[in-house]
């Protein structure tokens, strides 16, 4: 039976006076139990078409011709006051910034309970025990607790399983996943897609969802629509899409996959294969060779760095208990060397990386940049000593100004630090603009122009303006479709070569890690359990929860999804101790020179 029918959709936007089209005459059905994924490059149409399904454009500024059907009802003639019925009972949506779609002033349970009093009517109480069940669904830990946590106090994850909870809430018949997994680390990812997976079963739900990971299409989609500027390329099944793709695009869509495993047996980093969509002409893989200088003295290094929050209660605030979020982490690392933290979501890799930069303040450790203990530093050194580490951000929304044109946003650095002129700064934008993979005089519009994926490079390229020695890349391409993806690893490599830069990379994208890294550290519940040579930790894996992490990792190949399994999970920890805990000192096995395992 046909859920949804989508026929001839064409989503225009106005824009100076005049209508044009972000997606034209797009067709395609989705039946009951059955999971259709698009995928296409960062603005290609994909999040709009989502979008115009649901009918949350803005009426004066959008123009959605064609026919959507669904359940038999035709969604584009009902009333507003009806589409509200229809939204988040028939039709639910996953949205791809879940920082952006939740209220910060309420409570992230209380807004799964008003989905679940506005179409199921059930009390307060009632709600609040379903949202709760809800948020232990997908795995949040202690989750009757965070169901009284702001947005604001969750990690990028954390937010977007609530995205998901809040979603499935009212059991919908079209379940519209966009992006849906973008935040999640790979063994939570591979548990919410089964969770999906098994409540379509249950209830017969059809799914569209929307990705740039190819892994994911593979593991889940029986069907698959290729967009490209607008347009659907090719539609069919995902076995045949990916056995034998008939488009030019499509072919370098595939080719452009990380595939994990693919670096077995090289010494050095390489970049990612890209192929030219218009001549289907494939522009060769390279080995990244020397450019770590293990000579000098490290460029970064940490000792014994600790970072807890404390949790206050009680009419006096006093400290209840503290998060642990990074306990007693260590590492070097030197100029030209890339060294990648991992873990689940929540594991303290972007609360490491912030520590570093000092954009939150440690309890004890040291910092060392350049020689430079920056723990020391008072306000004005340390924004001097910025000018040689920069962070590119999870969120590249919540990191924008969104009164600010981004080529202003770009050229502030350059400006602040007095590096260059007016004139020169904006030479400097349309190139960097250019090598991120957008037009020069995208430079004009502001951050809500943007889709996802196209902010996220406008970030990375405000990072590299003052030519830093040291970034911390904070799921820098987490955001990214695969064919930007590999443009903007490539181009983060080739930038490494030649200016020697070292990485910090904080990524949750496995296959990815292993295309760029020297040395890989895998963490949980704030400590490093596990650090070696990529080498090590890929090929030798000695941690039972890097082994974990590892056997979660989605395959691109459809013909392979029934071998896979999610590994049994079980329930994430909780960083949150007593405020009087102290922890344990950790204990490391050394089973091969540099790769260190935490003793159990």
């Amino acid at each position: 039976m046909t859920v949804l029918s989508v026929e001839n959709l064409t989503t225009s936007f106005r824009r100076n006076g005049a209508w044009t089209p972000v997606v034209n005459d797009v067709s395609f059905n989705i039946s009951a139990s059955e999971t259709v994924a698009i995928v296409g490059e960062s603005g290609s149409g994909k999040s709009v078409t989502a979008m115009s399904i649901m009918r949350l454009l803005p009426e004066h500024t959008s123009r959605v011709a064609g026919k959507i059907t669904l359940g038999g009802t035709d969604i584009l003639s009902l009333p507003e006051k009806q589409m509200q019925d229809v939204r988040g009972n028939d039709i639910a949506m996953i949205f791809q910034e879940p920082m952006t779609s939740l209220n910060p002033v309420l409570s992230v349970g209380r807004q799964i309970a008003e989905a679940i009093i506005r179409h199921r009517g059930c009390s307060k109480r009632q709600a609040r025990v379903e949202a709760v069940r809800l948020l232990e669904r997908v795995r949040i830990p202690a989750a009757a607790s965070r169901y009284d946590d702001y947005p604001h106090q969750l990690s990028g994850g954390m937010l977007q399983r609530v995205m998901i909870a809040m979603a499935l809430a009212c059991k919908p018949k079209l379940l519209i996943a966009d992006e849906p997994t973008t935040a999640l680390d790979v063994t939570v990812q591979a548990e919410i897609l089964q969770l999906i997976k098994s409540l379509q079963d249950e209830e017969k739900m059809a799914v569209l969802f929307i990705t740039h990971d190819m892994g994911v299409v593979a593991e889940i989609a029986d069907r698959t629509v290729v967009m490209f500027r607008s347009r659907a390329l090719e539609i069919g099944k995902t076995e045949q899409i990916f056995a034998k793709p008939s488009n030019v695009y499509t072919k370098a869509l595939l080719s452009a996959v990380p595939r994990l495993g693919s670096m077995e047996g090289r010494a050095f980093p390489a970049t990612l294969p890209l192929t030219d969509t218009d001549t289907g002409a494939v522009l060769p893989e390279r080995e990244i060779e020397g450019t770590v200088e293990n000579n000098k003295r490290p460029i970064l290094e940490v000792r014994n760095l600790v970072t807890r929050f404390d949790i206050k209660s009680g009419l006096f605030g006093r400290v209840s208990s503290r998060v642990h979020a990074v306990e007693n982490v260590s590492f070097d690392l030197h100029a030209g060397e890339t060294l990648s933290l991992v873990g689940e979501s929540g594991c303290g890799k972007s609360t490491t990386g912030r520590s570093v930069l000092r954009l939150v303040e440690p309890v004890s450790g040291s910092i060392h940049i350049n020689g430079q203990d920056i723990r020391a530093l008072d306000r004005s050194s340390l924004l001097k000593q910025r000018q040689h580490m920069q962070m590119i951000f999870q969120d590249p929304f919540s990191s924008l100004n969104p009164r600010m044109r981004v080529g202003d946003a770009i050229i502030e650095p350059m400006v602040t630090h007095g590096l260059a002129t007016t004139k020169e700064a904006r030479e400097k934008v349309a190139d960097l603009m250019v090598r991120v993979g957008l037009q020069a005089d995208m430079a004009r519009r502001f951050p809500h122009e943007f889709s996802g994926g196209q902010r996220q490079r406008i970030s990375i390229a405000r990072a590299l303006t003052l030519n830093p020695g040291l970034i911390v890349a904070d799921e820098a391409v987490s955001a990214l479709d695969v064919s930007i993806k590999a443009q903007v690893v490539n181009l983060m490599m080739d930038l490494q070569e030649q200016l020697k830069i070292a990485y910090l990379f904080i990524s949750h994208d496995m296959a990815v890690v292993e295309r760029v890294s020297h040395r890989v550290a895998v963490m949980y519940l704030g400590e490093i359990v596990e650090i070696g040579t990529r080498e090590q930790i890929f090929g030798n894996p000695q941690h039972a929860y890097t082994r974990r992490l590892l056997s979660a990792v989605p395959i691109a190949d459809p013909a392979r999804r029934h071998i896979r399994r999610a590994p049994a999970g079980g329930e994430i920890g909780s960083a949150v101790r007593p405020a009087d805990y102290q922890p344990p000192v950790a204990r490391y096995n050394e089973p091969a020179p540099g790769h260190l395992v935490k003793v159990a």
